[in-house]
């Protein structure tokens, strides 16, 4: 590698592919954050299981390589994630970000991906794991919700847990209310993890998650306020 090529901070970007269902705000969100020339990953793919997701025009508009992979044309789970798997392969994908890919994935996949994968959940894991979690929530009558980002295991919603955001319950939250607010804080949370997962600020080792970075103590979040 000529001394130029070494010098050039692009070269040493992790390339992303990323995982979509549905309209892919999240998508949008990390999309939006690796313009930033100090980010330390670019988006090389977006991959949609399902050929209507609006999140697939989005990417393309923005000249993404954007491809519609129909899980219902495959035979088995097996062979859908041994196509996704050779995709991500063949765009050079060095970590794989999940944003609404609603899809359990095969052991398989999971082992060739492992701690290279990561996904957002909009809980508090391990609180209200899987769907409908806003719902759960509030009929548990928690006072403090948020959303995590975690590495990919074989189960779902475990794993490595790399971030977490939290927001207020409000008195008069609906489950509509309550997504919103914790949307928001999903936005702002997955490219932040996202850069300090590329830039190896946060590790994971087997099943151990090694941060270098500081953390301080004074930051309570109270519901209610006082």
């Amino acid at each position: 590698m000529s001394g130029a090529a070494a010098d050039n901070p692009q070269t040493q970007k992790k390339r992303v592919g990323i995982l979509i269902s549905g309209r892919g705000s999240n998508m949008v969100s990390l999309v939006e954050a690796a313009r930033a020339p100090d980010f330390p990953a670019e988006i090389v793919l977006v991959v949609s299981n399902r050929p209507e997701a609006p999140g697939l025009a989005w990417a393309k508009a923005q000249g993404i390589p954007a491809i519609a992979l129909d899980h219902k044309i495959f035979r088995s789970r097996e062979d859908f994630d041994d196509q996704l798997h050779r995709l991500l392969l063949a765009s050079g994908v060095e970590i794989v970000a999940c944003a609404g890919f609603m899809r359990l994935m095969t052991s398989t996949l999971v082992a060739n991906w492992r701690n290279r994968m990561i996904n957002i959940h909009p809980s508090l894991l391990p609180s209200f794991k899987g769907l409908h979690t806003h719902e759960r929530a509030l009929a548990a009558g928690v006072r403090i919700a948020g959303c995590t980002v975690h590495a990919v295991r074989d189960e779902m919603d475990e794993g490595p847990i790399l971030g977490q955001a939290a927001v207020p319950v409000l008195p008069m939250d609906t489950p509509e209310t309550l997504a919103a607010r914790v949307l928001a804080a999903e936005h702002k949370l997955y490219p932040q993890i996202l850069r300090m997962f590329a830039s190896d600020q946060i590790i994971i080792d087997g099943d151990d998650v090694i941060t270098k970075y500081s953390i301080t103590d004074d930051a309570e979040l109270f519901s209610p306020t006082f």
